[in-house]
């Protein structure tokens, strides 16, 4: 549900973001020391992708190899967790984020 109070923002393109987002201040700009962190979307997505493969066929196996179902059960949750990381992840990277 969308806050009537809070104007609707436009998609971004990824030379919005380069450029900078408007209000965007940063204090330290110019001073030296490290550059400003950026997300890291694509190592967020493999990192997504290897939990969900990974806790899956754990699931799977432990359902096969007889181990209490509550162990498969956590691991299932826990995939779906991370199918979940994979969409929101793949939007953000679709919309042109950087990362």
């Amino acid at each position: 549900m969308t806050d009537p109070r809070r104007p609707r923002t436009p998609d971004r393109s990824r030379e919005d973001y380069a450029r900078g987002l408007p209000g965007h201040h940063d204090p330290t700009a110019g001073i030296g020391g490290a550059a400003p962190a950026q997300s890291a979307l694509t190592l967020r997505l493999v990192l997504a992708c290897f939990g969900l493969v990974t806790c899956t066929a754990g699931g799977v196996a432990a359902l096969v190899l007889g181990v209490p179902v509550a162990f498969a059960v956590v691991l299932f949750v826990l995939a779906a967790v991370a199918l979940v990381d994979v969409g929101v992840v793949a939007r953000r990277k679709a919309r042109g984020e950087p990362g």
